[in-house]
């Protein structure tokens, strides 16, 4: 076993502490990181507070992972001792289902192995995150990172960049198209980024007329204050896609309305409870509704190249791994833009 550290929580109430932990020994087929920087996710609130339900206690979260290989397997060829590499918010999957065959193990029908609060494929070892100093991970569940982008700022790609470009690959988001990002956080900062990336038309729809300047800041061509009821009017009926990035209760009726007939609308958000529609928001114009998961293997590879390519990173605020429940605080408030990391150097 491979002694490691980080920082866990012992139950729901708990703070986040330093905690001792071993790794699995590095198998034919796994590579040893050692983690350099960790992105924190909304998410990862969630789950140490069991807000979702099904915790696993002690429970180290983290699945916005970015460091260096610094130890290979005998079967390994995808990777060498240095190279830079990422993990996600999985590390593995039945491998046999449809789903994973067809490259959407985030979408495993016999259920993925999450980074963290998710059982080994023992049915007993639970498995631990980021938010410490090394990771285990088999070659086919682990992603090439560019040396071309700073790391600090990748790791948020992990999760936040995957949820928001599988959407608007799956949709076919491009020139010509008029395309709303509804909320400017974690998420929808990335949302903006990868939309205007792809040649859209972006508008920033909002809660918070102070969120303007960033908005366009990040590239956007428009932004809509959802207050502000004589442009949520002439807004009907406008979009070919909304992108709804919000994990808190917000009005989905008032966001449909401004799809396009045969138009769009996919959440990628998790509000901790369940939303009403009106039927009525749909049917009359034939809208769809949808939802989104993050990405398989294959297309966050793909995300993280894109990315590469055209100069594509999260906007950040690096932290100290002893400033993680300030951070929560912080996160909880929207006072971050956009995206925590966590330094694991300074574990």
């Amino acid at each position: 076993m491979i002694a490691s550290k980080g920082y866990a929580a012992q139950n729901s109430k708990s703070p986040l502490a330093p905690f001792s932990f071993d790794r699995r020994e590095v198998g034919s087929n796994d590579v040893l990181i050692e983690i350099q920087f960790c992105g924190v996710c909304h998410s990862d609130l969630h789950q140490i507070r069991d807000e979702w339900g099904g915790a696993i206690y002690p429970m180290v979260p983290g699945h916005e992972i970015v460091g260096k290989i610094s130890k290979v397997g005998a079967a390994v060829k995808k990777f060498k001792v240095g190279d830079l590499a990422g993990v996600g918010c999985f590390v593995d999957s039945c491998r046999t289902c449809s789903s994973c065959k067809a490259g959407n193990e985030q979408y495993c029908e016999n259920g993925m192995i999450g980074t963290y609060n998710s059982y080994d494929k023992d049915g007993k070892t639970p498995t631990q995150g980021g938010y410490s100093n090394f990771i285990v991970v088999d070659e086919n569940y682990t992603l090439r990172i560019s040396d071309k982008l700073p790391l600090d700022a990748v790791a948020p790609l992990l999760c936040a960049g995957i949820t928001t470009y599988s959407p608007l690959m799956h949709w076919k988001v491009g020139k010509g198209q008029k395309v709303a990002i509804v909320g400017l956080g974690g998420l929808g900062h990335m949302g903006v980024k990868l939309a205007v990336s792809l040649g859209a038309d972006v508008t920033v729809v909002s809660t918070s007329p102070g969120k303007e300047k960033d908005a366009l800041a990040l590239g956007a061509h428009h932004f809509l204050v959802t207050t502000n009821k004589d442009a949520v009017k002439k807004a009907r009926n406008s979009f070919d896609f909304v992108l709804d990035t919000v994990s808190g209760a917000h009005d989905l009726d008032l966001y449909l309305g401004m799809v396009k007939p045969d138009g769009a609308m996919v959440m990628v958000g998790l509000p901790p409870e369940a939303l009403p529609i009106d039927a009525f928001s749909l049917i009359p114009k034939r809208k769809t509704l949808a939802g989104s998961m993050i990405g398989g293997i294959r297309e966050t590879q793909e995300m993280l190249d894109y990315c590469a390519k055209h100069n594509i990173v999260s906007d950040i605020e690096v932290i100290a791994i002893k400033d993680i429940e300030a951070a929560y605080v912080r996160m909880v408030k929207g006072d971050v833009r956009y995206r925590f990391v966590i330094d694991m150097a300074t574990l």
